[in-house]
C-alpha cells in the first residue's frame, strides 16, 4: 500500500485506487524534493532519490517512518540533480547505506566535481556523498521481491535512468515524463543536443506496457497515452524555438532558489542570477537581456503564474 504522510487529502482517493505492490511505498513531496520511492523487501529495503538537502531531517522522518523500525540498506539515484540526491549525505550518515548511481556519474562523484555534477551550474546546495556501485542502461535489478529492468533516459539530464517493473507494469519514470510534461532539458542551454534525445526517450517509454507511472515530482498517474501526447506536444513547442527552453529553464531555476530561500530581495536578484552558470549562459546564447532586465522579465512571469509575489520590493514564494 501506499504511504500518504505527505499526501494533501485531495490526492487520497485517485491514488488509492492505483494498486501499488505491498512493497512499495510512494513519498510523493514536492518541487523541491523529488518523490521518494521506498521498497520493503523481505531480505532488503531500498529507497529511489533522496529530496533537495534542506529537506534531508523531513526526508529522514518519513525514510524512518515508512521503515517501520528496519534499516535502510540501499539508496539508488535515478539520477544526480540536487533534488534527486541531496539527502544522500544524511542518509548516508544515518544508515551506512549502500548507494548506487548512475554509472556516467561515477568519476565526478568521486572527483567530487561540483561543476560536472551541475549543482554549482545550478546555483543550488548537495553535502558531498560517495557511492558503493553503479547502474548502467540495460542492468536489472531487485527492489521489493520485484525484477526491475534499468534503461537510460537521456534528454533532460544525459545520464538520467528510468527503472520499469513489467510484472506490475509500473514505470518510475523520474524527470523523463510527469503527468503534465517533463523536467527541463539542460542540454540544449549549453548548446548541446536534448531536444531529441527527449522524444527518443518518450518513444522508449511508449514501447512499454505501463499501466501506473510514479514521476519525479507529482502523484503517481495512470493514463500514460495521455501523458505521452502532452509531453509530445510540449516537446514539439520547445523544440520549435529554443529561446522558449532557455526562458522555462531561467523561470524553473529562480523558482527553485525562491522555493529554498522563500523571500528573496529584488535588488538582489541581478546579480543571483549573474552568478548562476546556466542562467548566465542561456541568457547569452539565446534570450540576449542585460541581467537587471532579465531579473525584471522573471519576477513578472513568476507574479504573472502565481508562482510568487512582490512584497515590499521582496520576491516571496507563493508555493
Amino acid at each position: 500500500m501506499a504511504d500518504f504522510t505527505n499526501l494533501p487529502a485531495t490526492n487520497l482517493a485517485p491514488y488509492l485506487s492505483l494498486h501499488l505492490p505491498p512493497t512499495m511505498r510512494v513519498l510523493e513531496r514536492g518541487w523541491l524534493s523529488a518523490n521518494n520511492i521506498l521498497f520493503l523487501g523481505r531480505q532488503q529495503t531500498a529507497l529511489v532519490d533522496s529530496g533537495y538537502a534542506s529537506h534531508a531531517p523531513q526526508t529522514l522522518a518519513l525514510v524512518r517512518l515508512g521503515l517501520q523500525g528496519r534499516r535502510l540498506d540501499r539508496l539508488i539515484n535515478t539520477h544526480l540533480h540536487s533534488d534527486h540526491c541531496g539527502g544522500n549525505a544524511a542518509l548516508q550518515a544515518a544508515y551506512g547505506c549502500r548507494t548506487t548511481i548512475p554509472a556516467a556519474e561515477a568519476a565526478k562523484v568521486r572527483d567530487w566535481d561540483p561543476d560536472a555534477l551541475s549543482f554549482a551550474a545550478t546555483g543550488q546546495q548537495c553535502p558531498r556523498f560517495g557511492f558503493d556501485d553503479t547502474l548502467t542502461s540495460g542492468d536489472a535489478i531487485v527492489l521489493g521481491e520485484l525484477d526491475w529492468q534499468v534503461l537510460g533516459a537521456p534528454g533532460h539530464d544525459p545520464h538520467s535512468l528510468i527503472l520499469y517493473c513489467p510484472q506490475e507494469r509500473i514505470l518510475i519514470s523520474a524527470d523523463a515524463l510527469w503527468e503534465n510534461g517533463f523536467g527541463v532539458i539542460f542540454p540544449e542551454l549549453e548548446g548541446e543536443s536534448g531536444f531529441a534525445e527527449t522524444g527518443a526517450t518518450l518513444d522508449l517509454i511508449a514501447g512499454l506496457d505501463v499501466r501506473l507511472v510514479i514521476p519525479g515530482h507529482g502523484a503517481p498517474f495512470a493514463g500514460i497515452e495521455a501523458a505521452l501526447e502532452r509531453a509530445r506536444s510540449r516537446l514539439d513547442y520547445l523544440a520549435a524555438d529554443p529561446v522558449r527552453n532557455a526562458q522555462n529553464a531561467v523561470k524553473v531555476l529562480l523558482k527553485f532558489l525562491l522555493l529554498e530561500r522563500q523571500v528573496i530581495a529584488v535588488t538582489e536578484l541581478p546579480q543571483l542570477l549573474s552568478g548562476i552558470r546556466l542562467i548566465a549562459e542561456s541568457n547569452r546564447r539565446y534570450l540576449g537581456h542585460s541581467m537587471p532586465d532579465l531579473a525584471q522579465w522573471v519576477v513578472a512571469q513568476l507574479v504573472r503564474a502565481g508562482a510568487a509575489e512582490l512584497v515590499d520590493g521582496k520576491l516571496v514564494d507563493r508555493g
